[in-house]
């Protein structure tokens, strides 16, 4: 089965939980600078999210690229990671409203764990479907990055109560380290 139809309609469901996620972003009534202040954890919050959201549609990308075809099993893989990616925006608005306290940051955290787990999933999928010996296989190798994401998600949890703010940094933390380009896949994708 081809794979654009496939990055096609991931495409338009991650443009869509970016758009969902910008208009949970409430314009102030009033006009002074001041009014801002209460959006701050809010806009903290929409921040995290979008870099995420960019994340999986950048590494998702790559990912698509570097598989040559898709199966059932993709599709549903797929879908699964949709699912929780759909999820980023209901938890991201209740960390930015209720100001980064303890259960939305956990609800987040767990969002973002099944969001590496269904991503790490899909990959796998892929490369059943491609084959051990397959580039594709061979790119992603044992995937270090994605399952100490996962675990530093974990580790995340319980932290999260005893200091929300500091579990998400650990998040942010986790979200820097996926902005250092992973060219696993990128050069592999012409060879």
């Amino acid at each position: 089965m081809h794979k654009g139809r496939l990055e096609a309609f991931s495409d338009g469901v991650i443009a869509i939980i970016i758009t969902i996620m910008v208009l949970e972003l409430d314009v102030p009534h009033a006009a002074e600078p001041a009014a801002l202040l209460p959006l701050v954890p809010i806009f903290l919050s929409y921040l995290l999210s979008f870099v995420y959201i960019g994340i999986y549609w950048n590494n998702h990308h790559h990912l698509l690229q570097a598989a040559e075809h898709v199966d059932g099993r993709s599709l549903w893989a797929n879908l699964h990671l949709l699912f929780w990616l759909s999820l980023i925006p209901f938890a991201t608005a209740w960390v930015g409203v209720n100001r980064f306290e303890p259960w939305p940051v956990a609800l987040y955290g767990v969002v973002l764990f099944c969001s590496g787990l269904a991503f790490y999933l899909l990959s796998r999928s892929l490369i059943a479907h491609h084959g051990p010996a397959s580039r594709l296989a061979t790119a992603l190798g044992t995937d270090f990055k994605g399952r100490l994401s996962m675990v530093l998600y974990l580790l995340a949890l319980p932290l999260t109560f005893v200091n929300s703010w500091f579990t998400a940094l650990m998040y942010a933390a986790v979200a820097v380290m996926w902005l250092v380009p992973d060219r696993r896949l990128e050069p592999r994708r012409d060879a």
